[in-house]
């Protein structure tokens, strides 16, 4: 993998991890159309610079983390599915990490739903000052986020939706969201480097000094351009809501399809 290659990947994990059209979709797509998604370094480096992306969110979120200890029993029920299942399923969503065809279908089936998210769920028209979310509640979200291990469900968009489903706004589900990626995020990431290493060690390898460099610029580029998306999609959801993302995911999961018939 090239710098500039890690450049790209970091740029689309920032953009993509915190929107609803699945980061985990768009970098395997990205590094297929590289070449080099079957390379070990880059499945670990794609999880890897998430880092960067949950450095985003505890900079933006930081006052909401030191305001009360209450929100981080909220964010550990909400991450229990995840982290159960996704011990249990490691192999499986690691063979369905290579698989662009699951990608498009998946993109494809969350973006008709995207598209009519808005008129299942009224919003208010004062936003609540508080975050009602009893540990029941919780846990079911972090059994929507945990469809997301799927590859193109999207994190955001299946947690989002949960938080929807037990009475949050689209703002509070949105920035919840964003906390449970601390967590969930960090978990994933560590694990990964915990295999990667254990590899190398079996190997008599080590990381070179290009694949060393390319995580510590990925994880800045992801982290300065993952605030941004987060800011931009704030704005853009308590505005035009999940329309056009789910337009955008359908587009793009149709071209990926034609792609590959195609080959």
């Amino acid at each position: 993998m090239s710098v500039i290659q890690a450049i790209i990947l970091a740029i689309i994990e920032g953009i993509t991890e915190f929107l609803p059209i699945s980061s985990t979709g768009h970098m395997i797509i990205a590094s297929s159309s590289m070449g080099i998604a079957e390379q070990d370094f880059t499945k670990t480096y794609t999880v890897m610079i998430q880092f960067g992306a949950i450095l985003s969110v505890l900079v933006l979120y930081w006052k909401r983390l030191i305001q009360s200890i209450d929100i981080y029993f909220k964010l550990a029920y909400a991450f229990i599915p995840t982290a159960i299942l996704g011990f249990l399923l490691n192999d499986v969503i690691d063979n369905l990490l290579e698989s662009p065809l699951t990608v498009a279908i998946t993109l494809i089936l969350g973006g008709v739903i995207l598209i009519f998210v808005d008129k299942w769920f009224k919003q208010p028209e004062k936003e609540p000052e508080t975050l009602n979310l009893n540990p029941v509640s919780a846990v079911k979200i972090g059994l929507f986020q945990a469809i997301s291990m799927i590859p193109g469900v999207s994190r955001s968009a299946a947690s989002i939706i949960g938080g929807m489903i037990v009475g949050l706004t689209r703002k509070q589900a949105a920035e919840f969201s964003f906390l449970l990626a601390i967590p969930t995020m960090f978990a994933a990431a560590g694990y990964k480097l915990y295999k990667y290493l254990k590899l190398m060690k079996q190997n008599a390898t080590s990381l070179s000094d290009t694949d060393f460099i390319n995580l510590i610029v990925g994880n800045l580029v992801a982290f300065i351009v993952a605030v941004i998306a987060i800011k931009a999609f704030i704005h853009l959801l308590t505005r035009y809501g999940f329309k056009w993302f789910g337009v955008y995911r359908i587009i793009v999961g149709v071209i990926i399809l034609a792609v590959l018939l195609l080959k």
